[in-house]
């Protein structure tokens, strides 16, 4: 919050409560009330108080003071020759601190009392920047800071969250093309292991056939015989002696060469199938590896359209941080234009107004070049 005036029955007591406003306030109070002389040291106070927000362990950007090890810290670090003891001899010469007064705590206020030797009656008694323009601005810069911090914000979960779909993606899409020429193989082991199959099931095949052949020729055998045997007993006796003799006849006709082929058609089958049950086997094992391979590839598959919904939802996510970073873009341009407008009118706090630009120009370091960014410097 801005302040216009400072509390205090005497400058004092005005003294101690600029002291305990925030290192910023501290510095654009100093650079309200002499601008005229001091404008060139604006962005030197900047740096001060960046560095001060940085030591300052505890509060950071909202403290007030530096103990005084962090104070000794401060002024080395800007390379002054300087101890705490000497800046306050310098303070109580001009009655800014008691004779006896040691405060526990270094404010930004004391530093630059000593620095630019200005009168600290003066410095109290100036104004603030909390006219009502000054607000409206500061109003515009709270919600430029606000846009971009939960714009970068959603832009780091967003840059995180797609380069990790984009590896998980790659990752998945290698797996499925290793899947897929795992399975490419074990197709092409299959087709040779039927290959190599084939001759041994067509001669098995053959073997088959030609004992349904053998086995067919013999129960047709039988079957003579029995219906022989049927009309040797039934009906006349010329008949019954016609079937005898038939009868005789069929089983005077040697059977060997029959029984000799089925028996060596069941030995051809037998060994036809020892043959073939090596690549039998082959192929069955093929045929497995293959099915596995299939699945494996289905899944790694499933696992890369996955993956590759989850980066185009991180790239939806992106575009959206993205448009999230174009809106405090022209939250940027409107507190701008409208500083400008307020720096115009006579009379302005141009030590708040110079500080604010600043700030302005730092949120625009989230902005691409091409929407108007710059460049970050170290």
């Amino acid at each position: 919050m801005a302040v216009n005036k400072l509390e205090g029955a005497n400058d004092l007591e005005k003294l101690a409560h600029l002291c305990s406003l925030t290192y910023k306030q501290q510095a654009v109070w100093f650079l309200n009330a002499f601008w005229d002389t001091y404008q060139a040291e604006a962005a030197k106070l900047w740096k001060h108080v960046q560095l001060c927000a940085d030591l300052d362990a505890q509060r950071h950007a909202e403290g007030t003071a530096l103990d005084e090890l962090n104070a000794h810290r401060f002024l080395e670090q800007i390379g002054e020759t300087l101890t705490v003891v000497a800046l306050r001899e310098r303070l109580r010469k001009t009655g800014a601190i008691g004779q006896t007064e040691r405060p526990k705590a270094v404010p930004l206020t004391h530093y630059i009392l000593w620095r630019y030797e200005v009168d600290w009656h003066v410095l109290v008694n100036t104004s603030g920047d909390n006219s009502e323009e000054i607000e409206k601005a500061q109003k515009l810069l709270d919600e430029v800071s606000a846009a971009f911090a939960e714009a970068e914000r959603q832009a780091n979960l967003a840059r995180q969250a797609e380069a990790h779909a984009k590896a998980q993606e790659a990752e998945a899409k290698a797996r499925a093309d290793q899947a897929k020429a795992r399975e490419q193989e074990a197709l092409a082991r299959e087709a040779d292991a039927r290959e190599q199959e084939a001759p041994f099931k067509a001669a098995q095949e053959e073997v088959d056939a030609a004992l349904a052949d053998v086995n067919a020729q013999e129960s047709a055998r039988d079957s003579r015989t029995a219906e022989l045997q049927r009309k040797s007993t039934e009906g006349g006796i010329v008949q019954q002696n016609k079937a005898k003799a038939e009868l005789a006849q069929h089983l005077a006709e040697d059977p060997l060469p029959l029984r000799k082929a089925k028996i060596t058609l069941e030995a051809a089958l037998k060994r036809a199938e020892k043959a073939r049950a090596p690549f039998e086997a082959a192929t069955k094992i093929a045929e497995a590896a293959r099915q596995e391979a299939e699945a494996a590839r289905q899944v790694a598959e499933a696992a890369r359209r996955e993956a590759e919904s989850a980066r185009r939802q991180a790239e939806a996510q992106r575009q959206a941080a993205e448009e999230s970073l174009d809106a405090a873009g022209q939250k940027v341009e409107e507190a701008e234009a409208y500083l400008a407008e307020v720096k115009a009118k006579p009379g302005s706090c141009h030590g708040a107004i110079w500080w604010m630009e600043k700030e302005l120009e730092e949120q625009k370091k989230y902005l691409p070049s091409s929407k108007g960014g710059v460049a970050k410097r170290g």
